[in-house]
């Protein structure tokens, strides 16, 4: 018996996740088939049940926007699910029951610290952006130990927020654009405004020496904030889709038990 997995979101046909999926698979011999699901906006419980229920699929990816509807709707979570406010990977049990994970975070992590050997203890990380994305990365983050992560938005409030939010678990503060100060070491773009050719104000002299600026946006050519972080000195420009393999082979291993290798799926796709 082919056991069944599926992306949904709204839009999902730019979706690399199948390519992904199917790639871990057939490196690790299990029998999965992997699909993209579109569901509507306003859908989401209904399509949840017949997910389970009528396509009897094992389990899904969430992407946008049904992250943090998903979170909403579940009683049962994962600490870093919880953490994050949004759930990007679902378990569907034998029992009928559901169980949400977020695996965005070490995905990026792992990205940083294995794929392109950037530290991150000790160091100090700007996080740009307060949503969704931002918030799922944070503790993950700040298990590393860095010396400072500031998180950086064009709301301010909502910065402090999310900052507060997480302080009990380590040295974390909020502001606005104009609340950045020189020498980050680590600077990680989580808003999507790159992909629209927009980079927020940032300082001339952000970045420390041998800085490394990370874009949670991928595509084919440099994103605006690639663009900006190489016109600005920065020793490392990393992409996003290195995050997006390695969250993908996290939610792959939750579901088979078996960890891919990521680098030949890396290698493939760019």
């Amino acid at each position: 018996m082919t056991d069944k997995y599926a992306v949904i979101g709204n839009p999902i046909k730019h979706s690399k996740s199948p390519l992904i999926h199917s790639a871990f698979a057939k490196q690790t011999d299990q029998d999965v088939e992997y699909s993209a699901i579109e569901v509507p906006v306003d859908a989401l419980q209904s399509s949840l049940i017949q997910l389970r229920d009528i396509l009897k699929l094992k389990g899904i990816n969430i992407t946008v926007p049904f992250k943090e509807q998903v979170w909403q709707q579940l009683d049962n979570k994962s600490e870093r699910a919880e953490r994050a406010g949004a759930v990007n990977t679902l378990i569907f049990n034998e029992d009928g029951s559901m169980f949400g994970d977020n695996t965005d975070g070490v995905g990026l992590c792992r990205d940083l610290t294995v794929n392109h050997a950037v530290e991150l203890k000790g160091k100090r990380i700007l996080l740009l952006g307060a949503g969704g994305a931002a918030r799922g990365v944070i503790a993950p983050l700040l298990g590393y130990e860095p010396a400072e992560l500031f998180v950086a938005n064009r709301t301010a409030s909502k910065a402090e927020a999310l900052a507060d939010l997480f302080n009990d678990l380590g040295h974390i503060n909020g502001g606005g654009f104009d609340d950045i100060t020189p020498g980050f070491d680590v600077v990680i773009n989580a808003t999507a405004a790159s992909l629209q050719g927009e980079v927020p104000p940032l300082p001339d002299d952000l970045l420390a020496e041998h800085a490394t600026c990370y874009d949670m946006m991928y595509s084919d050519n440099d994103t605006a904030f690639i663009s900006w972080a190489k016109q600005h000195g920065a020793a490392k420009t990393i992409d996003g889709l290195g995050m997006l393999v390695e969250q993908a082979a996290e939610a792959f291993h939750l579901w088979r038990g078996v960890m891919p290798d990521t680098q030949a799926v890396l290698q493939k796709l760019r």
